[in-house]
């Protein structure tokens, strides 16, 4: 396995973390076909408890 040669200087170091922050991408929100609530796509409604038509559990108004 490799061996570094030579001590990571402060500046790659954080230029090599930083390429990590970019690739987060903000929170993107759809409106929710039943209740019309903002859902994250792909995910159960937390106002209603239905994903895709169907219910699924029990939403925070039941």
């Amino acid at each position: 396995m490799g061996v570094p040669k030579k001590r990571t200087s402060k500046m790659r170091r954080d230029k090599r973390r930083s390429a990590n922050n970019k690739l987060k991408s903000p929170v993107q929100l759809n409106a929710c076909a039943n209740c019309g609530a903002a859902t994250q796509p792909h995910r159960v409604c937390p106002a209603c408890g239905f994903y895709k038509g169907k219910k699924i559990t029990a939403g925070a108004a039941d």
